[in-house]
């Protein structure tokens, strides 16, 4: 039977630590959990659990990349497995997950990663996350990409040299990006895998992860925006459109045409119903479209933000939402 590890990476998780480490079960060769400065005695509850803790060197800028590289090395120093599962310490692993994704991947020798279904564990407690629950319900068969959570084969990932430890955001679709370039494959399948804890109950953790997504749409664009994929390129661009040439537009127009002008604001609305309208006019769906619409100013300010740093050669700082 193929060996398969798991790598875990937290960082104040508290009793989301506790309950994800609970539902990883005894099938996995090893249990690594990084730790990037947790002051909530995250470490020690993980060692506690039986895992191998580590604390991430926080000399450097910590990111999520730099973390799940850290648990991929302290694989590679002792017997490497078959296959890695990657989780974060506010998931739950669906009991179910790990036989169904091993019978799949193990099938298709081309297959680098596969992913099921992530699900928000309280989509009730508020509108924000049921707008993520609504994100990781993506489309099953062969993906350009998957995310933190998923199943990935350890010859794909050495073959890539692992995440790219620069990236603050988008680390995945990135590596599944290079993988792909190699002739591999990633595939979401139809099968539960794990609840996720977003804990997403304000509207400004909202723009905090908004914001990530524009610089992570940015740095794309920017390492491979001229390449064949064009990476990152499509979303820089609506993120453009919406959120600054629409507004300029309109500015202008009052100059030119007068209070008139203000009547192209009304494609904001009109966009939310195209969108909502697409996604079946439920309540929910009326909520993502308002929450995609407004996003897009936050987004702007992620493309900000990498401009700036990159125009100022600085490290690029993490953007927390929790």
């Amino acid at each position: 039977m193929a060996d398969v590890a798991a790598v875990i990476i937290g960082r104040n998780e508290g009793a989301r630590l506790i309950a994800c480490l609970a539902s990883m079960g005894q099938g996995f060769a090893r249990i690594i959990y990084v730790d990037s400065g947790s002051t909530d005695g995250s470490l020690a509850a993980a060692r506690d659990a039986g895992a191998e803790g580590i604390a991430l060197d926080m000399e450097r800028p910590f990111t999520a990349a730099r973390a799940r590289n850290t648990g991929i090395a302290a694989l590679k120093a002792g017997d490497a497995p078959d296959f890695v599962q990657f989780i974060d310490g506010d998931c739950i692993l669906d009991p179910r997950w790990v036989p169904v994704a091993l019978e799949f991947i193990t099938k298709r020798p081309k297959v680098a990663a596969v992913c099921g279904r992530l699900r928000e564990r309280f989509p009730e407690a508020s509108i924000y996350n049921r707008l993520c629950d609504a994100e990781w319900d993506t489309p099953i068969g062969q993906a350009k990409a998957c995310g933190g959570i998923a199943m990935m084969r350890w010859e794909a990932l050495e073959a890539v040299g692992g995440f790219n430890p620069e990236l603050i955001a988008g680390e995945e679709p990135e590596m599944c990006l290079r993988m792909r370039r190699l002739g591999w494959q990633i595939w979401r399948i139809d099968a539960e895998m794990a609840l996720h804890d977003a804990a997403m109950l304000r509207f400004g953790q909202f723009w905090k992860r908004a914001r990530r997504g524009g610089y992570a749409y940015a740095q794309g664009a920017a390492m491979y925006g001229r390449a064949p994929e064009r990476h990152g390129v499509a979303g820089v661009q609506r993120i453009v459109l919406w959120g600054a040439v629409i507004p300029v537009l309109t500015l202008l127009g009052i100059g030119v045409f007068g209070p008139i002008a203000l009547s192209m604001l009304a494609l904001y609305p009109l966009q939310m119903v195209r969108i909502a309208r697409r996604k079946g006019a439920t309540r929910a769906a009326w909520e993502q479209a308002t929450l995609l619409t407004v996003g897009k100013f936050a987004e702007l300010q992620g493309i900000g933000d990498y401009l700036w740093r990159r125009w100022r050669a600085r490290d690029a700082e993490l953007i927390e939402y929790k």
